[in-house]
Parts: structure tokens; sequence; C-alpha cells
């Protein structure tokens, strides 16, 4: 863009790349770092790149791991009955925010054999490995057909296991992703769950 230091033309265009961020907010939020003083944008630059640098994926449930402490596994106040199956580890944060406190696990995806991913490139065999001591999972995956596939192939791998499966009641929208259900609604789906037969 003419008339505009290449550096803040720069950040307008890595703020324009961020979900949601249109041209113009770009603009705001570059001239917003801009006008402040470097001690107020270097935590936040900072916070950037520790975000990067320190969180990691666990290599059993592949959630969210920091200075290898993971901040499901490690919690030893959760329910180890109940076991909640999600297809990315932020998903955990919109189901966190229904009380439920049982561990997760992530299976990396959902099976779309139109877009090249198929059940060997996502985490079951680690979900087998993990279900001694669990009494119910929970299948909590987007209700589309990518997730219908996906839990039914769960289904088949976990037949022959004694556990209780359930899944989220359907409460939640048919085609919708987790990104834009509220959580009074994803209350009600994890709370009216049905088992499956």
């Amino acid at each position: 863009m003419r008339g505009i230091p290449e550096s803040l033309n720069e950040l307008i265009q890595q703020f324009s790349t961020l979900p949601g961020i249109g041209k113009k907010t770009a603009e705001r939020l570059a001239i917003f770092i801009l006008k402040k003083d470097k001690e107020v944008v270097l935590p936040f630059s900072q916070a950037l790149i520790d975000v990067k640098n320190k969180i990691k994926l666990h290599n059993i449930c592949h959630c969210f791991m920091e200075q290898n402490e993971c901040v499901i596994c490690d919690d030893s106040s959760r329910n180890s009955s109940v076991l909640c199956i999600i297809k990315d580890p932020t998903d955990i944060f919109m189901i966190e925010k229904t009380g439920f406190n049982g561990y997760y696990h992530s299976i990396g995806g959902l099976i779309s054999p139109l877009d090249g991913i198929e059940p060997d490139m996502l985490n079951f065999k680690t979900l087998i490995t993990r279900l001694d001591g669990f009494e119910e999972l929970i299948i909590a995956l987007e209700p589309s057909s990518e997730g219908d596939v996906t839990s039914t192939y769960l289904l088949e791998i976990l037949k022959d296991y004694d556990v209780k499966i359930s899944r989220l009641a359907r409460g939640v929208p048919v085609g919708s992703s987790f990104d834009y259900i509220d959580e009074v609604t994803l209350t009600h789906s994890l709370e009216d769950r049905i088992e499956y037969k």
C-alpha cells in the first residue's frame, strides 16, 4: 500500500490473515499497536512467540501440553470414569464451559475421503490403548456427514470393549462447527447425551 511504511503494511497484512479480521479492522489493530509504547507491545509479541514455542500436543490424549505437562491428563481432580472423544483439542474450550470434568481424547480431525483424510491418519490407535478404567466414552463430534462417518467408524472399532458409549444429544445443529455453538446448547447436548445401541 502506497504511503505506508513497509513494516506497518506488513503488520496490516498479517492481521488481515486472521479469521474474522477484514482490511479495515487489520488497519485499526496495526495502528493501535504502532501507537502503543514498546513496553506494552513486547508482552503481546512474546505471548505470540510463547504460544508457538511452548505448546505442543500430548502423545497420548493429543490435547495441549506445556513444559511436558498435559493440562488434562495431569489433572487428578477430573472424573476418571468418563472419556470425551473430540475432533481437535480446541473443542475443549467450549466443552469445559459446560462443567464437564472428565478426560479427553482428540482424534485430530474427521474421516473425510474426499479431503484425503483416512482413518489411519487419525489418533484411533492411542485411543484404544487407554480405554482401561473408563466406564463411559462420549463421542462429541460435530453432527456433520464427516462427524457421522467418524462416529460410525468409532462404534465399529469399539464394539468389542465393555464400555458404555454415548454421543451428544442432537441439540447441536447438524452441519455446525463447535466454533459457532453457544455454551447453553452444548451444555444441554452433553447432559442429554444418548447411548449408542
